[in-house]
């Protein structure tokens, strides 16, 4: 019986180096397996690309095939622990391959799948290390355009834990969709969309365009996924999904999740502003705020020792005798050490310091020297000006630590920025900013804080920490005309906003309970809690407005009070006969209720025609002169004759049409 082999790959050899032994992952673009290199004897991943992209990427010189060929240049220019690495290149069977890292491990996404949400401190210490090795890409040149789940790794602890992911060591992989920064213009003219929809950001789906700041988004939504257990949008179509990105802000994470620390709350929407200008400009610099964030929660690491105190009993005694027995106990670092945090040392030196100079016998060195100085016959009048002397210096020293070094800090709230700078520029200091916030009644680039506070101490020279305003946090009312109360309701919640439910009205395209207008109008520029008043559908008006135009403003009157509604008439010049109906609203057809006012317009008739002087006038010039205005004209008597009379007479307003006679001998 024959037996056929669902993969022929596995088990063959690659470039007579590359056993492959088991397939891990298959892609839309390429397969990856684990494989043996028998040259230097360890496991690696082998991504090879699929038959028919190879067969595409040949039809089409400077496609995917020349994307993924130039995947191990990108990844070679990029060294860092927290980035799988690239060690060989080639093609099998005319199909290229790569040979990168193995990690021994799983994708975020399995874990997601598996716990659905993590701790803070958990995802904060995986979004550190994601964030290391895109800042390391970002630093190369490089934007990754696909940061998702999919494409971080989450390897073994170095500790040899499962449990806590905070000591788990994370790669970013998959940079072969990355783009130099200086060459995404050209290279993605025509705007194509790689990344996936879920973490697309908005300036990916408006016009293509990729920088830093489209990686730093993308962060912000697996942070956002880490910790509320999906991803912020929805639909039916990727389409649908991408442009909410543009149209919609990303929800505070705790409005999913309550009782989560606002700090994380202030991390999303940072990394999320639809306007790339308000984001952190790098992932580097969104870095630094995450490992603040994660200090501020607790997840940073200590070098102070812990003193714990045990009480201890002896069995043996008759009476027990509680003991205390000291102990120091370190706590555990918890994260490798190349992805720590800066580590605070100076209570250590200073500790090690004063513990070398108690083994020195330097006290007793102090007493010898004392004894000296005393033995000699002027001794007690030196001591007495040495600690004269000392006094004096001790007092100075503490004068000047204590007050002299000190100014007081000006106040510079409620100024703008370049007031604010002028100031402490007169008062000798510098000046720092920290993450600007939106302030509903401050202006744009007004401070709002100061650290430390007008009137405190501060060094001279020193540094004030300055928080600018962004302005009023102002967005757009979301488009929510068409959709049933309850979604509506949902969006506009979401966005920060108050519900108001005004009166209900009938429309003749919407069906009841669907939302015909808000108030404030859609697109309009609100802040957050403000009430938007939604008017819901009726549905269709139980009666219909007959056609009445054509008909005699009589007949109109009698149609309109049988069914109860109310005509209003306007009268207007018109070339349709007198009293004729020209116009109405609402159109005919429209649902109405009853007791509606109906607006007709009626023709007053064409307007007057003024007669012209014809009379002495030649009578064949008088006949042409009158056609020529639209009057018929009867000659009597002598056609070839000159106008003798006229009928009606000269400056008589008749109708247009109306007949002249002229009378010519």
């Amino acid at each position: 019986m024959d037996i056929q082999v669902a993969d022929t790959l596995l088990g063959s050899l690659v470039d007579g180096r590359y056993r492959i032994r088991g397939r891990v992952a298959r892609g839309g673009m390429a397969t990856v397996y684990t494989a043996t290199d028998e040259r230097l004897d360890r496991t690696v991943a082998l991504k090879i690309i699929h038959p028919s992209q190879a067969n595409d990427a040949q039809q089409r010189p400077g496609g995917f095939l020349d994307r993924f060929t130039d995947e191990a240049k990108t990844i070679a220019r990029l060294t860092h622990p927290n980035v799988v690495a690239v060690y060989d290149q080639g093609t099998h069977a005319g199909l290229p391959y790569l040979v990168m890292e193995y990690v021994r491990g799983r994708t975020l996404r399995d874990i997601l799948v598996e716990r659905h949400r993590l701790k803070p401190d958990e995802a904060l210490a995986i979004l550190e290390q994601m964030l290391a090795a895109i800042a390391a890409a970002h630093r190369a040149g490089l934007v990754h355009r696909d940061v998702k789940p999919e494409n971080v790794l989450v390897a073994e602890a170095p500790s040899g834990g499962t449990g806590d992911l905070v000591d788990s060591v994370v790669k970013v992989a998959d940079f072969g969709l990355a783009r130099a920064v200086e060459a995404s213009s050209d290279e993605d003219a025509g705007g194509q969309l790689l990344a996936t929809v879920a973490y697309v950001a908005p300036e990916l789906v408006t016009d293509g365009h990729a920088d830093p700041r489209t990686d730093v988004y993308a962060a912000g939504i697996v942070l956002f996924e880490m910790l509320t257990g999906r991803v912020p949008y929805d639909g039916d179509r990727p389409v649908d999904v991408a442009w909410q990105h543009v149209d919609r802000d990303v929800p505070l994470p705790s409005t999913l999740v309550p009782g989560l620390p606002p700090v994380l709350d202030e991390l999303v929407t940072r990394a999320t502003r639809r306007d790339p200008a308000a984001r952190p400009t790098d992932a580097g610099s969104l870095l630094t705020e995450v490992q603040a964030a994660h200090e501020n929660l607790g997840g940073g690491t200590s070098n102070d020792s812990t003193t714990v105190l045990r009480r201890v009993t002896d069995p043996t005694t008759a009476i027990a005798q509680p003991t205390m027995v000291v102990s120091a106990v370190r706590p555990s670092d918890t994260r490798p050490s190349w992805a720590r945090l800066p580590e605070q040392t100076g209570q250590t030196r200073t500790h090690r310091r004063r513990a070398a100079a108690q083994s020195s016998g330097f006290g007793g060195r102090l007493l010898e020297f004392r004894d000296r100085v005393m033995a000699h016959p002027r001794g007690g009048v030196a001591a007495i000006a040495t600690v004269v002397a000392l006094v004096l210096v001790v007092a100075l020293t503490g004068w000047w630590f204590g007050f002299g070094r000190y100014t007081v800090a000006p106040e510079l709230v409620a100024m703008t920025k370049a007031d604010a700078e002028s100031t402490a520029t007169k008062a000798g200091l510098s000046l720092t900013y920290g993450t600007p916030r939106y302030d509903a009644k401050a202006a744009k680039d007004t401070v709002i804080s100061q650290d430390p506070p007008s009137s405190e101490r501060i060094v001279k020279g020193g540094t004030i920490t300055l928080i600018l305003s962004l302005g009023p946090d102002r967005f757009p009312v979301p488009d929510v005309v068409g959709k049933t109360l309850e979604l509506a309701q949902i969006d506009l919640e979401a966005a920060g906003l108050v519900v108001v439910q005004g009166p209900q009205r009938y429309d003749d395209s919407l069906p009841a309970g669907v939302v015909v207008a808000v108030t404030p109008k859609v697109g309009a520029e609100v802040s957050p809690n403000s009430k938007i008043t939604v008017t819901v559908s009726k549905g269709r008006a139980p009666l219909s407005v007959p056609n009445l135009v054509g008909k005699s403003v009589t007949e109109a009157r009698s149609m309109l009070t049988q069914l109860g509604l109310v005509p209003v008439e306007t009268y207007k010049d018109s070339d349709k006969p007198k009293d004729q109906v020209i116009g109405q609203s609402p159109a005919d057809g429209a649902g109405v209720e009853k007791g509606t006012e109906v607006k007709l317009e009626v023709s007053k008739g064409p307007p007057a025609v003024v007669v012209p002087r014809v009379v002495d006038l030649p009578c064949a010039a008088a006949k042409q002169q009158l056609e020529g205005l639209g009057f018929p004209v009867n000659v009597q008597f002598n056609p070839n004759g000159t106008v003798r009379y006229q009928n009606p007479g000269e400056n008589a307003q008749v109708p247009p049409g109306t007949q002249i006679t002229i009378g010519c001998l």
